[in-house]
């Protein structure tokens, strides 16, 4: 009999990794928490960079792998814990459009909205991962309006992760609360998970000092 390698996820409260603690708590998943105090730059010890070179939580060990990047640690979690029901499988019609929506945030919402933020200049079309703000922003809110998740009827990881940084970037006022999206934000976190984490995140910071 083989035993399960052990999962550990490494996490400080109240920064983007508190959508992997939300999505811990949605799969059930069992795990051992590292916490890390950004505060006191932990982060960017040794012991760390030797798990993230880039200083950035979530990380997630497992066994001898070690998986960073916010997308592939949902795509991950999701997929190793199948039982939970919040990954459509291999050749469900769903997949393809689950692992868009995946990729879209990353490769296209996120560099938009940091674009937007930050005052740049666009980059020409042609050589932008998003094209333009405007039409990322319609693909996505077109999207939501097909409701109530993002594939529809079906709860899966996809709308921890953009419920989770919606809540974050409308707070921040970085994109617009539309009607649309904040009927989303309020429909995710409406999810027993997300108060508990927002509560276990809470006790994190106290015991930091934070």
């Amino acid at each position: 009999m083989t035993s399960t390698p052990e999962l550990t996820f490494f996490h400080s409260p109240n920064t983007r990794s508190t959508g992997t603690l939300t999505l811990l708590r949605e799969l059930g998943a069992e795990y051992h928490l590292h916490l890390l105090n950004m505060k006191q730059g932990e982060q960017r010890k040794p012991d760390y960079l030797a798990i993230n070179p880039m200083g950035k939580v979530p990380a997630l060990k497992h066994g001898e792998a070690i998986i960073t990047e916010q997308v592939a640690i949902y795509i991950y979690l999701a997929d190793l814990f199948p039982e939970a029901g919040l990954a459509p499988k291999i050749g469900d019609p769903l997949r393809g459009p689950y692992l868009r929506w995946m990729a879209f945030y990353g490769s296209s919402f996120e560099p938009a909205v940091v674009d937007r933020a930050q005052k740049r200049e666009p980059a020409p079309q042609a050589m932008s991962p998003y094209g333009d703000f405007d039409t990322m922003f319609k693909t996505l809110t077109d999207q939501l309006a097909r409701g109530p998740y993002l594939l529809g009827d079906k709860f899966t990881a996809l709308d921890v992760l953009w419920g989770t940084a919606l809540t974050w970037i409308t707070l921040y006022q970085l994109v617009p609360a539309e009607p649309v999206i904040q009927a989303y934000i309020d429909r995710v976190n409406a999810r027993p998970a997300v108060a508990w984490a927002k509560a276990k995140d809470a006790e994190l910071a106290a015991a930091q000092g934070s």
